[in-house]
């Protein structure tokens, strides 16, 4: 059960990297320079006040260094890649870990 909502997430997350890298690609070749949206911007844009109360969050509960320099890294890489890690962090928790066979045995 929880595999397959991991699995969902992974998945979900799959697409949500691959649309963000389109529109990247998009707005890269439209304007001739490398651009990318980070994921600060993607999450201000779709929510601020969730993105200012995760900060507020993580520096009263956490720590302050949790929220900056980490988090702020996170919030600084392009979306595409926040989403493609966490597609392969997601995917690599669900792999089947089944017997290693050392050769063909007939």
């Amino acid at each position: 059960m929880i595999r397959t909502i991991i699995r969902g997430l992974a998945l979900f997350s799959l697409a949500l990297a691959l649309i963000t890298a389109v529109l990247d690609l998009t707005r890269t070749i439209a304007d001739t320079v490398w651009t990318y949206t980070s994921m600060g911007v993607s999450w201000s844009k779709f929510s601020i006040g969730t993105l200012e109360k995760s900060q507020a969050f993580v520096t009263q509960y956490l720590h302050p260094l949790v929220w900056d320099p980490i988090i702020v890294y996170i919030l600084q890489a392009p979306t595409w890649a926040v989403f493609a890690l966490l597609w392969l962090i997601l995917t690599l928790i669900t792999r089947s870990r089944g017997k290693k066979q050392i050769g063909n045995m007939h």
